[in-house]
């Protein structure tokens, strides 16, 4: 007789910033699939709601909710957290997914573009982060998921702000991570770096471009010379975010096909 697995997230409660759509919400359908409850938010009230209906629906159970999220809004980030805890009895893992980029070296760059990019990318997690550890606590084994990118370790000037917002990621992940080891606290904190995948960011390149054209371009620095897929990170998000990478902590996992080795 074989001994039933359960799944790799039961009892896992998630909030998932930017689920409407891309990244945010192939870790919102994975994460129902494997077992989780979920509270998504986005700016787009409507589609992370029908995300939630969609989610709902195909498990059978109210085990997804949706809610308008503004990162940027500290206050926001507290009647969220509120909400969350209400809606799943607690919270266990918190995936900070919501982000926006700008194109521009530090000249061209303007000083609204970079307090734009910075408070979405940057600012959205430390009020995540202090927001939510004391429900996280409540809640141990916890773990603390941040979305960054490539670009923290792969520099193009004409993306300045972008670099420098996901390279900030990595480093206040690492801070928060060490930061609850030594205190003892069972909340891990990890980063995901992905190089491109294929979401509505790089939609962009394949109208201007074409799509033979834009995936080569693209994909000229991945050894694997191909775009990444959404569930391709939304499955490191499941690992980070179940009891399987419990001694896993200021990690960086860098889906790339390869590109930060060459």
């Amino acid at each position: 007789m074989t001994d039933a697995i359960a799944p790799r997230l039961a009892g896992k409660r998630a909030f998932i910033t930017g689920a409407a759509g891309g990244l945010g919400a192939a870790t919102a359908r994975l994460f129902a699939r494997h077992g989780a409850k979920v509270f998504l938010t986005d700016l787009d009230e409507a589609a992370v709601r029908m995300l939630a209906d969609e989610i709902n629906a195909k498990q059978g159970a109210t085990v997804a909710s949706a809610a308008a999220q503004d990162v940027r809004d500290e206050a926001r980030w507290q009647t969220a957290l509120a909400e969350a805890q209400a809606a799943m009895s607690g919270l266990s893992v918190l995936v900070n997914n919501a982000g926006i980029g700008a194109i521009g070296g530090v000249e061209s760059l303007t000083p609204r573009e970079w307090q734009r990019v910075m408070a979405v990318n940057v600012d959205s997690i430390y009020y995540a982060c202090k927001y939510a550890l004391p429900l996280l606590r409540e809640s141990a084994p916890a773990s603390i998921i941040n979305i960054s990118s490539l670009a923290a370790f792969k520099i193009d000037p004409a993306y300045t702000v972008y670099n420098t917002s996901k390279a900030a990621v990595a480093a206040l992940t690492k801070s928060i991570a060490i930061d609850c080891a030594r205190q003892k606290i069972d909340v891990r904190c990890n980063s995901i770096h992905p190089a491109f995948i294929r979401t509505g960011i790089v939609e962009p390149f394949f109208q201007q471009l074409g799509e033979e054209e834009a995936v080569r371009k693209l994909t000229r620095g991945i050894p694997l010379q191909r775009l990444g897929e959404p569930d391709d990170v939304a499955y490191a998000a499941v690992y980070l975010a179940s009891d399987e990478s419990r001694y896993v902590t200021a990690a960086e996992f860098r889906i790339d096909g390869g590109a930060s080795a060459v």
